[in-house]
């Protein structure tokens, strides 16, 4: 690999969002001192003549697509129409974009939910494609799975060196935390703060709390991101996540315990599940010299930290 300059152009697309965010700060605390960034209003990722004067001027020379439209069951449920066009049009301006500029590298955020419902668990990177996606996400899944065989295309094609990076489910200080389009720990932790307020007896959870998933705190996905673009160029997918995982019901339990709350769990079975399980193999990344450091606990003692001082 080469090594990047500190003094190289870096555009963090998505920069405001809770991954993009937390990217940008680690790309500072490492030295890197050119990072180009524009807000949703400054710059329209869905404008594709907008993008491609962006790059004609600013020229950056590495990209990391951390924009999107994301959002839990009820908000893909529910918008599906959104949710695969908005995710086509930004990754595709972004991606071609950053090739016809001249781009030297880009990393593409994917997600965990473009591996098939019922593949084998842990999800290895060779199981894309081989079954029928989660009918709850299949828009979002579909719009990045377009995105990864479109580096990977210009990759074979035009020998663009762009990577694609699969996290797991991601939570931290900054998340979104409404309770209709937020994903389910954030979702948690806003529950049972205002029960804990209130005085409730009682939290409803959605769902039976028996599947299981896999979380890791947004700092672990930003050093990752960073690692892999300086340290990483292939066609291969890379899973990024954290290699265990915990059913919904131990996960609401743990944050109940986090946030003080008190009462009795209520499990409202009339609502989807999702995905029985979806835990990451991260075998090839742990072969590529990179491990999370921030426990489950850790992780959620600083998120509710964060959150409980933004609500008062």
């Amino acid at each position: 690999m080469k090594n990047i300059s500190l003094d190289a152009r870096i555009f963090v697309a998505g920069h405001n969002g809770l991954v993009g965010s937390a990217i940008v700060k680690n790309l500072q605390s490492k030295g890197y001192k050119n990072l180009v960034l524009r807000s949703r209003g400054e710059l329209d990722l869905k404008d594709t003549q907008a993008v491609n004067q962006f790059y004609a001027q600013e020229q950056p020379d590495i990209v990391i697509d951390a924009a999107a439209k994301v959002g839990g069951i009820h908000a893909n449920n529910t918008y599906p129409a959104e949710f695969i066009y908005d995710n086509l049009v930004i990754q595709n301006n972004v991606i071609n974009g950053a090739y016809q500029a001249g781009v030297k590298k880009l990393v593409f955020l994917g997600s965990s939910c473009i591996y098939p419902k019922m593949a084998p668990q842990p999800l290895k990177e060779e199981y894309l494609l081989t079954g029928p996606l989660e009918p709850t996400n299949e828009w979002y899944a579909l719009a990045k799975i377009a995105g990864i065989k479109m580096c990977q295309a210009y990759r074979k094609q035009y020998d663009f060196d762009a990577i694609s990076l699969m996290p797991t489910n991601l939570y931290g200080p900054g998340d979104n935390f409404d309770l209709q389009n937020s994903h389910v720990l954030p979702a948690l932790i806003r529950k049972f703060h205002e029960a804990k307020i209130r005085g409730d007896n009682t939290v409803i959870i959605w769902g039976t709390g028996k599947p299981k998933r896999e979380f890791m705190y947004v700092d672990d996905m930003a050093e990752a991101t960073v690692f892999l673009m300086e340290n990483y160029s292939g066609d291969q997918i890379v899973n990024v996540g954290v290699g265990r995982d915990v059913s919904i019901k131990e996960l609401a339990e743990l944050v109940k315990e986090k946030v003080g709350f008190v009462g009795k769990l209520e499990f409202d079975t009339s609502k989807p599940d999702g995905t029985p399980r979806k835990l990451l193999d991260v075998g090839f990344l742990n072969e590529l010299g990179w491990k999370a450091g921030t426990d489950l606990e850790r992780g959620i003692t600083k998120t509710y930290e964060w959150y409980s001082q933004q609500a008062d």
